[in-house]
């Protein structure tokens, strides 16, 4: 499965701009979906996913409320809309597909099989 990210860019705080992840997977519906980001020198964290199963979305506590994800699988493309940037949002994110996600290793990156090249966000205040 070839992941590729687009959307990022430079953007002021308080700002929005929306990612978007394309899978070349046949089985595209079958792969729960996450976002994850690494800001210059921290390490790799989660930003939100979607559960394949039964269309559940988890967001991390710094970007609930301002972030959504959403996917459209006829496009084989999931999405994520961040509104209200900050920041301490500036990061490369990462779009990564799994497909034996559950509710309790969703938010863990090493549960994901598949990974994009990353797109860079820059939130300048």
């Amino acid at each position: 499965v070839q992941l590729q990210a687009s959307g990022g860019g430079l953007v002021q705080a308080g700002g929005s701009l929306a990612l978007s992840c394309t899978a070349s997977a046949h089985t595209f519906s079958r792969y729960s979906m996450g976002w994850f980001r690494q800001a210059p020198g921290k390490e790799r964290e989660f930003v939100a996913a979607y559960k394949s199963s039964n269309g559940a979305t988890y967001y991390a506590d710094s970007v609930k409320g301002r972030f959504t994800v959403s996917r459209d699988n006829a496009k084989k493309t999931v999405y994520l809309r961040m509104n209200n940037l900050k920041p301490e949002d500036t990061a490369v994110y990462y779009c990564a597909a799994g497909s034996r996600l559950i509710s309790s290793t969703i938010r863990s990156e090493y549960a994901y099989d598949y990974w994009g090249q990353g797109t860079l966000v820059t939130v300048s205040s």
